[in-house]
This record gives structure tokens, sequence and C-alpha cells, in this order.
């Protein structure tokens, strides 16, 4: 066990890309942990997509010696889906290093999780990273972190996580500057668990971080949340490889594994106590994953849908914030209904799903959980467009809201706020961070980011401008449903429930697309966009024709009529009986984000 005046637990905060995993490395290689000839790029990320991606998806944490002391890294997440998951790891930190680019400065993520440390109450550690590139501006910066955040410039360190330059500093500042943990060592034990995946073949493996007490192998401990009891078969520490130790001590940072089944039980925030001595009360802090984005996603190929079952089951044993409900459309047949904590974690489990798996799978359009509030006085959550009752049985409709902060460049003022009210945002607040940079924040319903607005807002700025966002309530608004039909008969799959005053639009567009998009029949089918019985657009996808005159030359005009009114009668014919076939292409095509 180790003497906790001599343990430093802190954790890396930046905005995306601004170097937390490369500074990670650096740690590894200066004390030591990793042999040289295994370091290898981004060496706590360990999935392929967090690999390919750059970006870090699940929290990792190592322990490393320095001088004396035993630095506990936890290793964040650094996109705004994972919000909840950074907020855990600082729960079970005393301190943060703070990573700035030194050629960007401070970004809107940047601000978000320097207020999330504040909030928690932890000592900070500025520095400013990449200072080896052309571009950096280290006193500029410095000065910024200063104006913004408060910190003094003269404290902020200068560091390359590439070439290694300043990282000692970096770790003589981390021991000196945040606190030891509290230790109390008779107290009832109490660990937070702030991070957990699936072994297959040892179960759940969970992060942890002793608070109070002891934790010893082969002791029983009970799960606060989950209210389960189970014996613990090994306990340790990463340095990075496992290390199986006997006890875990107050302050202290390792992995318990004990026989638990479903990643579920679990959770990250959840508490863990000793089974023969509990705690009375949980730490505090612990929530529910809430799904904020719904898609139904369909194997292509209708046979592989107990495959689909099957690996959404053993996904959700690795990530507890995805949830799935099966639903069936007549258009794409057996599916689910998945909820995610945003559009990136929709995109990587998707990816998951189809690399991980080998299935094949189509996506329908992102849609949010909408409140209708009926006549009758019963609300219903509605998170599927063809799930939402009669326009006359409800009395309102009411959608989440996101309050977004934008941190740009001052000469993007005029299109972000152009980008922001044509979805329906509203501002509150705007202010100059430096002379070139400023903050926005405005609420602006879900509905209209879940689908192109992080890349609108990117593409309007050159790439300059930053967001993070995080749920503000709902309110009341003026929703309906567009139903697509072909040839009279609504797809549910291409249903979309959206503001009154754009669906006109909506309409026009989907009907254009899915023209192009449908193949030729032997009669004529009309695509109409319709809000209940009413149409608001219609394009006509023209028949097949054969050439039945063709061995009719000269002679009486009435033979030919009458063999053209045959053929119209039979178009007739097919036309009331005959159903047109969707290919598979076509959905794929018309449900693509961009558009």
């Amino acid at each position: 066990m180790v003497d906790a005046s001599k343990i430093r637990n802190f954790s890396i905060i930046s905005h995306v890309d601004h170097g937390k995993s490369t500074l990670s490395d650096r740690i590894l290689e200066l004390t030591g942990a990793v042999d040289p000839r295994e370091m290898r790029e981004q060496y706590l990320d360990s999935m392929d997509i967090e690999r390919e991606r750059g970006i870090t998806i699940k929290a990792q944490n190592v322990r490393v010696h320095w001088r004396d002391h035993v630095l506990h890294l936890i290793d964040t997440p650094g996109h705004v889906d994972f919000g909840y998951e950074v907020s855990r790891s600082l729960a079970a930190c005393e301190g943060v290093v703070l990573l700035v680019d030194a050629s960007q400065g401070i970004e809107a993520q940047t601000l978000a999780n320097c207020y999330l440390a504040l909030e928690n109450d932890l000592e900070i550690v500025a520095a400013l990273n990449k200072i080896d590139l052309p571009a950096a501006d280290p006193e500029r910066y410095a000065a910024e972190i200063e104006q913004v955040l408060g910190l003094p410039a003269e404290q902020v360190l200068r560091i390359s996580a590439k070439t290694g330059a300043g990282v000692e500093r970096l770790l003589d500042e981390v021991v000196a500057r945040i606190p030891a943990p509290s230790a109390n060592r008779d107290a009832p034990t109490r660990a937070l668990i702030f991070d957990s995946y699936y072994d297959q073949y040892r179960g759940v493996v969970s992060a942890i971080r002793v608070v109070d007490g002891v934790l010893r192998a082969h002791s029983k401990v009970r799960f606060f949340q989950a209210g389960s009891a189970h014996e613990v078969e090994e306990i340790g520490v990463r340095t990075p490889a496992p290390v199986p130790v006997a006890e875990l001590g107050p302050g202290e940072v390792g992995y318990l594994i004990a026989n638990v089944r479903n990643v579920g039980e679990a959770r990250v925030g959840e508490t863990v106590t000793d089974a023969g001595h509990p705690a009375g009360k949980p730490l505090p802090g612990y929530r529910d994953p809430k799904a904020m984005v719904y898609c139904g996603l369909y194997p292509v190929d209708g046979d592989e849908f107990p495959d689909l079952r099957d690996a959404l089951e053993k996904l959700q044993l690795n990530d507890a914030s995805v949830s799935y409900a099966p639903e069936t459309s007549s258009a794409l047949g057996f599916g689910f209904r998945c909820g995610f904590l945003g559009l990136l974690h929709m995109e990587i489990v998707r990816e998951r799903l189809e690399r991980e798996f080998g299935l094949s799978l189509i996506a329908t359009a992102p849609s949010v959980e909408y409140v209708a509030h009926l006549t009758n006085g019963e609300t219903e959550l509605v998170d599927n467009p063809s799930a939402l009752p009669e326009a006359q049985r409800i009395e309102h409709i009411e959608e989440p809201l996101l309050s977004v902060t934008i941190v740009s460049p001052a000469e993007y003022v005029g299109t972000i706020i152009d980008l922001c009210q044509t979805r329906r945002g509203r501002q509150e607040k705007m202010q100059y961070l430096s002379a070139e940079r400023l903050e926005m924040v405005y609420i602006v319903p879900l509905a209209e980011v879940v689908v192109d607005f992080f890349d609108q807002l990117k593409s309007r700025t050159k790439g300059y401008a930053s967001l993070d966002y995080e749920p503000a309530g709902l309110q009341a608004a003026e929703l309906v449903r567009v139903d697509l039909l072909l040839n009279g008969q609504p797809v549910d799959a291409f249903s979309a429930i959206v503001h009154r005053a754009r669906a006109d639009e909506y309409g026009r567009k989907m009907a254009a697309k899915l023209r192009e998009l449908i193949p030729r029949q032997l009669f004529d089918v009309p695509i109409q966009a319709a809000i209940g019985g009413r149409i608001i657009a219609r394009e006509t996808v023209k028949a097949k024709r054969k050439d039945v005159l063709a061995k009719c030359y000269g002679g009486d005009i009435t033979r030919k009529r009458k063999l053209l009114e045959k053929q119209k009668e039979g178009k007739k014919r097919m036309k009331s009986i005959g159903r047109v076939e969707v290919p598979q292409e076509a959905f794929v095509s018309a449900l693509r984000l961009d558009e």
C-alpha cells in the first residue's frame, strides 16, 4: 500500500486534438513505465477506431512513478458526447493539467472542461502545448488564459508533447501544486467507478478510485445503485500493464474484477462499498446516462436480424449508455430503435457494429425525443416519427433544447449568427475573449443540431470555430409530422417530425430526391409529401413505355386506338394492385445525413 501523502491523482483535459494522448505517451516514456521497444503512438487508446480517428472514446488510467511519488494519470475523452465520463473522471482526481494548443488558443471545450474542473474544486496546472510549431504564439495565448480563466500568465508552462520539451518540469509542477488525496483508512470503504469495459474472459473490468477505507482482494463488495453484491476476484493497478495487488488504500486508483457479467451493473459513477461494513451513503454525482439522439438500425439483409440483436447485446456489455428496443417498419422490415448520447456516439456505435460484427446496416435519419401533451391530459414520449399520435389528439408538443457555446475568431460572427438564427436559435450572450476571438451562447433546439449543424459551423468558419453543448430543458413548439407516400401508401422510414415553417421545404426536397432514386415502374408512380391529410408536394416517376404500335404500319386508326386502350387498362390494373419496390440503395441515399 502507498502512503497517501506521496500520491498525486490528476487528469489531462483539453479541447479535441490539443495533444492529450500524445502528452500521455511522453509521460509513459519519461517515467519508464513502458519499454521503449514497445512504445507506440496513442499508447493508452486501445480501440482501433480511437487510433484511426485520433480521438479518445473510453477514459484510461495508468500509474507511474516520478521522483519518489506515485502519479495516477487518468486520461479523459475530450469529445462533447462523452462529457459525463469526463465529469466522473474528474471526480476521481485532486487536480488537472489543462492543455491549450499554443497555435490555436482557448477553444469551446477548453472552457467547458475547465469550468467542470473548477466545479469539482480541482487544482489547475495550465500548459501551452505544441510550442515547436512555427505558428505557435505562447506569449499571446498565455495572456489569453490569464484574461479568460484567471490563471496567472507567468505560471502557464510551455511544453511540446511531441518532442518532450518541458514535460519533466510539468511533472515536477504536478507534484508541487496538486494536493495529496485526503486519506481516512478507518472509515467504511467507498470507491468510485469512473469507467468500465467488458472482457469476454473475465467479465466486467472497472476502473476505480478508492476514496475512503481499504479495498481488499477476495472480500465481498456491494454496488450501491445496482444493489448487487459480488466477491472481488482481483484488484490491481495499471502500469500500464495490469498488475494484481492485495489491497488498495485511500487515494489509490486501480481496477476491480468481481465476476460482474453486465456493464449496466457497474456503470460510470457507481459507488462500491464493503458488503460486511457498508458505508452509509454513496458518493455524490451518480446519474443514469440519458440518450439524446435516436435512430432506427436495420440490417440490409433481413435474415441478419438475429445477428444484429446479438451484436447489440454484446456491444451493450461494453458500452452501457447505448439503449435499444425492437421495432418494425413496413419498408425496412425488423430492426431496433437505438438511443445514443450524441451524434459522434451514434456514428461510432454504428461503425463498431459494422466492423466488429461484420453487419451491413441501414440507419434511419436521427431524431430526438419529443414530449406530446394530449388533449386527455396524458403525456407521451415520442422518439420515432411514426409513433406520433394523430394531430387532433395533441394539445401541444415540447422539444428538447441545447445550450450551445461557440468560440470563434471575430471575423466570422455574422455567418455564425445567421446559422444559429436559421436553426431557430435564440442568443443568450456574446462576449469577447480577446481582441480577435469571441464566445457566443445560443439556445438551439436539439433537432436542429443533430443533422449537420457542426459541419455547417466548420465550413462557414473555415474550421476555426469550436463547439460545446449541454442540455437546456424543453420548450413548446409548432411541430408536425411529414409523411411520404408512394403510390398512395405511406413509407414509414421516410417520415420526419419538423417545424411547421420548414415542413413544405422538407416535403419538396424529399419528394424531388426520391423521384431520382426510385426506378421507373410499368405505371406512373406519384410521390407525395403530406401533413395529415393535406398534400404539400408531389413528384411523379413516369412509367416505362412499350411501343405497342410497332407492328401497326398504315391501316385503320381504330386498330391503333384499340391497342392503346388495352395498354391503358393494363396499366390502370397494375397501378391498383402494384407495389412500388424501393431498392435498398434508395433508402441509404435518401436517409443520408448530409442532406
